[in-house]
């Protein structure tokens, strides 16, 4: 990440340059400025830098001299550079280097990550990774301390943990901006000692936490979680919500990535109800590299923001101004402003907001969608890397669901495109030879998850409806958050077939098709990132996105809405190593109803 100059140590230089004694390193001319501060566009504006800061902003004729470097903006739009309020880069399947060089060409100079799926396999080993691997960027990467590992304690098997003790320790490190989502609202509402400890240690370092309030609840319990200092949410899903949320004075981040289409509908708090967007941040939560070489970062979820309606200054005010008061960064982001870090985007138009140039720390590092500098492939150590454990081979047994019954009514979790939530879903399905079996016509599909993180040998096998599967298996170990071993198909030839198979390279994702593997993923760091780069990954998702069409579904990024399934924070219905999960009652269920056994 880039250093920066302390505001403290060049206040006498800043001055110097807006006054005219000394002369700027770089002057922006002529644009129209994209004023967050006030929501209005100006035009005419000059922009004179000096190191990393901006010095002025107004008319910088007098701060010229015979080496200030200038770049004409006529009729173009100076804007702050856009951030990322929530993301987790694992789901790119990147490394942060690779990442990185996808995503500042469109604007991108900041993001605010929340490496918890590495967490989940690693542990804070498996941050500092990427901690440290971030630190030789142009990106600015600003990192919140994972708080949810697990995401759910005794619901599933983590290959790592980190406790509260240990959060209250590191949350104090200069490398982290906050604390990560606070999946555990339960936790949180019933006053909890572990959770209420991670929480009160990151307000005693005065920094930010981050909230996961995905219940469609707004009265008590919101107030319950809002008042104990969680400062966001990224899991609005209703207009609604979204109101409730920002009338309480909480950021909620609107949600628009690969797979998770959000913005439509929770825009509509802004466009159609007319609240301030004041607390409205934009954010991708997950997107894998086609999404970011075919659409974009921040420049595609802000043009999306004012194809729904808003305005451009006010969606740009969304990535910029927003997030950085968010996280109590405005002394030094958020702005075009004297004094301002010079994180500054020139784009060429604003209704496609094409980005021209880039500029962080004063310093242009991408022109016309082309980074000057690519990064090096990055070596993660041994230990980063097979990370699937199976106690033994996967056989078709495993998947066995038994009943003495010919025909039995079944909790299915119904799944959803390109929305996170699920339903569950009573179906009724046949047996044969004292099995209950999937069934095509009704788009029923068996799914299973094995640890892999400890040699436990524990595994749960349910039903998924909505994949629209006519044939074969598809298998992952990226599955939020435990990245246990996640499979779906509609046979168990072909399902252990692909968890096996998925084991010896490592982990990624895969599917196989009458007992062919017909695509793979392979992601050797922790089971969850490639160490390619972007476009051989893109190469390789493209392939898998066409295998999952071949098996009949078609819908948007399906292996993102696959990998929440195993997530039992988000409702309402997940399954796990330990079996079927109804999030609303915080209830383990049984797969076949009439049964009556609960594991809690």
């Amino acid at each position: 990440m880039q250093s920066m100059t302390p505001l403290n140590d060049i206040t006498r230089l800043l001055s110097a340059v807006a006054m005219g004694r000394k002369k700027a390193d770089m002057v922006i001319k002529n644009g129209n400025l994209i004023n967050v501060n006030t929501l209005e566009i100006i035009s005419g504006v000059d922009v004179a830098i000096k190191a990393d800061r901006i010095a002025l902003v107004g008319s910088a004729d007098h701060c010229l001299g015979g080496e200030t470097e200038v770049i004409d903006a006529t009729a173009k739009y100076i804007t702050p550079g856009f951030m990322d309020g929530h993301i987790h880069v694992e789901s790119s399947f990147l490394t942060v280097s690779q990442y990185s060089h996808s995503v500042v060409p469109h604007g991108t100079s900041a993001i605010f990550m929340d490496p918890h799926e590495i967490a989940n396999v690693l542990g804070m080993r498996g941050v500092d990774l990427m901690v440290d691997e971030s630190k030789a960027l142009p990106l600015r990467v600003y990192t919140t301390l994972p708080s949810c590992v697990p995401a759910a304690p005794g619901l599933e098997d983590t290959g790592a943990e980190i406790t509260a003790k240990e959060i209250a320790k590191q949350i104090k490190q200069e490398a982290f901006i906050g604390l990560g989502e606070m999946m555990n609202f339960p936790g949180v509402i019933q006053s909890d000692e572990q959770v209420h400890q991670a929480i009160t240690s990151t307000l005693k370092a005065g920094k930010c936490v981050t909230g996961h309030f995905s219940i469609p609840e707004t009265g008590k319990m919101l107030n319950a979680y809002i008042g104990a200092g969680l400062r966001s949410c990224h899991e609005t899903v209703r207009y609604e919500d979204a109101i409730a949320k920002m009338r309480l004075g909480m950021y909620v981040k609107i949600r628009e990535g690969s797979a998770w289409h959000d913005l439509k509908e929770v825009i509509k708090s802004i466009t159609q109800h007319k609240i301030s967007s004041r607390f409205a941040i934009l954010v991708s939560d997950d997107s894998h590299p086609e999404t970011l070489i075919k659409n974009g970062h921040m420049d595609y979820i802000v043009r999306r923001a004012i194809e729904e309606g808003v305005s451009p200054v006010e969606a740009i005010s969304m990535v910029t101004l927003n997030v950085a008061e968010c996280f109590y960064l405005t002394p030094d982001f958020g702005s075009v402003s004297p004094g301002k870090i010079a994180d500054i985007n020139i784009l060429d138009d604003l209704e496609t907001v094409k980005v021209d140039k880039v500029l962080i720390s004063g310093k242009l590092v991408a022109e016309k969608g082309v980074l000057k500098e690519k990064p090096p492939l990055v070596s993660y150590p041994a230990w980063a890397k097979n990370t699937v454990k199976l106690k033994q081979p996967i056989i078709e047994s495993d998947f066995d669901i038994k009943s003495d019954l010919a025909r039995v009514r079944v909790n299915a979790i119904q799944i959803e495109e390109a929305k996170v939530g699920t339903k569950c879903k009573i179906v009724e399905l046949e047996t044969q030879n004292g099995c209950v079996m999937a069934n095509i016509e009704k788009n029923i599909a068996k799914v299973a998850v094995f640890e892999r993180h400890h040699l436990t040998g524990s595994r749960a096998v349910g039903f998924v409806k909505g994949f629209r599967f006519k044939r074969g298996a598809v298998a992952s170990t990226y599955a939020h958050d435990a990245h246990n071993l996640l499979i779906v198909g509609t046979n168990d030839t072909d399902m252990a077939m692909a968890g096996n198979s998925l084991a010896k390279i490592g982990g990624g994702m895969m599917a196989v098709n009458e007992g062919e593997v017909v695509a793979q993923v392979e992601l050797p760091i922790a089971g969850l990132m490639s160490d390619q780069s972007a476009e051989i990954v893109q190469a390789a998702i493209q392939q898998l996105e066409k295998a999952w069409e071949i098996l009949g579904c078609d819908l948007v990024s399906p292996f993102m809405t696959m990998a929440l399934m195993a997530l039992p924070v988000i409702p309402d219905i997940r399954i796990t190593n330990r079996g079927l999960f109804d999030v609303n009652t915080f209830q383990f269920i049984d797969t076949i109803l009439g049964n009556s056994k609960n594991d809690l």
